[in-house]
């Protein structure tokens, strides 16, 4: 086995199985070598059930050479965020409380990845809580950025993206509310994809059992290519079983078999939240090659939205999802925080801690202007195919433990807000609009920078796709010089 089969994708892994080039064995044990070698410098397998693996993979080539088949991804060995249940492992999401929370039984997620034939490695690292763009907990510590072991992979993802970017597994699954799918991929350098709210269940990314969806809140893959998105997102995505009885979901196809002739808003910076020169470079630059291929490219087409309305909109839905598991006590505490609040006062601060204890009246009312937004994207999308914008401010920052007030990033020398930057993978999230983070090339410090492809509700494919047709012209995923060989 070489390294080159460490970096393959997914799907290309399953039809060397298939046509018996390698085996689900060696694939496995490849991958364990990887993690048992090289993970010290990155911590991002922190559960690992090697043995377990192992015979599963056995199990796999039994059955290949019965000539049965197990599904589109037949003995691929894949990891998965801790954040999902999984029998006979923690699902703690980093919270000290949760440490013991060990499953008796797989989650929809994770069933749905073994009937298409995959089996696990282990379970990928997280934030306490998944609250941060960092990835570090009380029980499984720090995870560190394969590019840079200096630099967070982000978060809540974290793990999943540097096990991507280190070649440790051949696919990933995560889940993202405020980025954390496409900020842990656009700092290790891989490909993500957030979907349209409401296609992937979240039943299996939980702690407690038979929790409902949340609002803004949504689950999907990671990986080293845009095909194995669109791969893992036909696995994941589908009603669940309750559901299924009336239902069924019908993605639409991409629609496009080339990039020209698409129909291309370019965003490369906003006020709302300034951008590092060679990012919003990158956007630039995404926008000449595309124009060159016959696209047309438009830097000034926006929606008719009032953004900073529309980024208070999602903090404030997105907050309210995040605070409800908040204990009594704490949810007291902000309540006379926002009760000594100026009427007036639309701070960061202020936004959050109203959502923090929102009534259910005041959900409906942000509701109702959240679909005003949806309508104004609607409308948007019929002169335009996609939007190619920023995922953050900045490329992976510094490991930064310190409490959250206290934290800043740095935006081409200038301290700007913590959670600034978050207004990139908001106006996606609040609208429902599916999103697929990709690579772009590195910075001058050589650390990965992707950028983002929203489309129409529903458009999933189309978004996927059109990073994928980019990354035949820019070059797509590039390991991390360390991890190369």
């Amino acid at each position: 086995m070489s390294t080159n089969h460490a970096f393959a994708g997914a799907h290309e892994l399953a039809r060397l199985i298939r046509t018996k080039e390698v085996s689900a064995l060696e694939l496995t044990q490849l991958f364990i070598e990887r993690i048992e070698r090289l993970d010290g410098d990155v911590n991002a397998v922190v559960v690992r059930r090697f043995e377990r693996a192992v015979e599963e993979a056995k199990a796999a080539d039994a059955a290949l050479a019965r000539g049965e088949s197990l599904g589109p991804l037949h003995g691929v060995p894949l990891t998965i965020k801790e954040s999902y249940v999984m029998a006979g492992t923690p699902a703690t999401w980093g919270i000290e409380a949760y440490r013991d929370n060990v499953a008796a039984k797989d989650g929809l997620a994770v069933q749905r990845f073994r009937a298409a034939g995959a089996h696990f490695l282990g379970k990928t690292n997280v934030p306490v809580d998944l609250s941060d763009i960092q990835s570090y907990n009380p029980i499984y510590g720090t995870t560190n950025n394969p590019w840079n072991f200096e630099r967070t992979p982000g978060g809540s993802s974290g793990g999943s993206a540097a096990a991507m970017a280190a070649g440790f597994s051949a696919l990933e699954a995560g889940s993202d509310i405020g980025g954390s799918i496409r900020t842990p991929a656009h700092f290790c350098g891989v490909y993500g994809h957030k979907p349209t709210w409401g296609i992937v269940p979240e039943a299996g990314h939980e702690i407690v059992e038979g929790v409902p969806d949340p609002d803004v809140s949504v689950c999907g893959p990671l990986a080293r290519s845009a095909e194995d998105l669109a791969l893992a997102l036909d696995i994941m995505a589908g009603p669940i079983e309750r559901e299924a009885v009336g239902w069924q979901l019908n993605l639409p196809v991409p629609g496009i078999q080339t990039l020209a002739g698409l129909r291309v808003a370019l965003w490369p910076d906003d006020a709302m939240a300034p951008v590092s020169r060679e990012i919003a470079d990158k956007v630039v630059m995404v926008g000449e090659t595309l124009a060159r291929l016959g696209a047309v490219v438009s830097d000034t087409a926006r929606p008719e939205i009032d953004f900073r309305k529309g980024h208070n909109i999602f903090r404030s839905l997105s907050g309210a999802t995040m605070a409800s598991g908040q204990p009594a006590s704490r949810i007291a505490e902000i309540q006379r925080y926002v009760d000594a609040l100026a009427p007036d006062d639309d701070s960061a601060a202020a936004v959050s801690a109203r959502a923090a204890v929102m009534s259910h009246r005041e959900w409906i009312r942000h509701n109702f202007r959240r679909e005003k937004l949806r309508r104004a994207w609607d409308a948007f999308f019929q002169d335009w195919d996609v939007v190619i914008a920023p995922l953050t401010s900045m490329t992976a920052i510094p490991h930064d433990h310190r409490p959250l007030d206290e934290r800043t990033i740095n935006v081409d020398g200038a301290e700007r807000p913590y959670f600034e930057h978050i207004f990139w993978a908001g106006w996606p999230n609040v609208a429902f609009l599916p999103a697929t983070a990709f690579p772009v090339g590195l910075s001058s410090e050589g650390l990965p920078i992707c950028l983002q492809s929203v489309c129409m509700s529903y458009q999933d494919h189309r978004a996927i796709e059109i990073a994928r047709l980019i990354g035949q012209e820019i070059g797509g995923f590039t390991p991390p010089p360390a991890f190369a060989s």
